[in-house]
């Protein structure tokens, strides 16, 4: 059995939901960029509506990087589905992007707290999308995204947290590994 899953086996609610959701995995994402759009797409929107809106983006940009993502058509991202607010997060992201290196490798040497501080200089990219970034595109492991809707309900719904402050302490027992435990919380609230 993993280390990861041994320290989460400790605490009864998670063994329970490794056993209903069975085995999962961080794995980084193939596209850096990429990953960081859907973020920007996903941010305070519903699952099904976040989804819909990123599929007319993509189909638009067709290969989503820097270049295409500053070449777009601003009316087009509007009609494609995305704020005016968000069409300039993508485009601050992808200029970023052109400038810094946001990739694993550029970021290897940053511990989570530095690659939070380095994504939020970055006009539209929040604390939220930051650890979304550190979670799917670095698969750092020990990430709790308190900002994240369905992670606090599922928290609340499974351990009767009333706060932040009592989701962290539940969270402290998953210590290295609260990204994983943040995947289980995810397929609770989702299922």
């Amino acid at each position: 059995m993993t280390r990861w899953k041994r320290v989460l086996r400790s605490d009864p609610v998670m063994a329970d939901l490794i056993e209903a959701y069975g085995d999962r995995r961080l794995r980084p994402a193939e596209n850096e960029f990429r990953r960081l759009v859907v973020s920007i797409v996903n941010q305070q929107l519903s699952t099904a509506s976040a989804a819909a809106i990123r599929e007319r983006v993509f189909d638009l940009l067709g290969e989503v990087t820097p270049a295409t993502v500053l070449a777009a058509d601003r009316d087009a991202l509007r009609d494609a589905g995305l704020s005016g607010t968000k069409v300039d997060y993508l485009r601050n992201a992808a200029e970023a992007f052109q400038t810094r290196d946001l990739t694993r490798e550029g970021l290897a040497d940053h511990d989570d707290e530095a690659v939070i501080d380095e994504l939020t200089t970055i006009t539209g990219i929040g604390p939220w999308s930051a650890e979304m970034y550190c979670i799917f595109v670095l698969a750092r492991e020990d990430v709790l995204p308190l900002g994240d809707l369905a992670i606090r309900r599922g928290l609340e719904s499974l351990y009767g947290c009333e706060n932040r402050e009592a989701m962290r302490e539940v969270a402290e027992s998953w210590r290295p590994y609260r990204s994983y435990g943040t995947l289980y919380v995810w397929d609770y609230y989702e299922d």
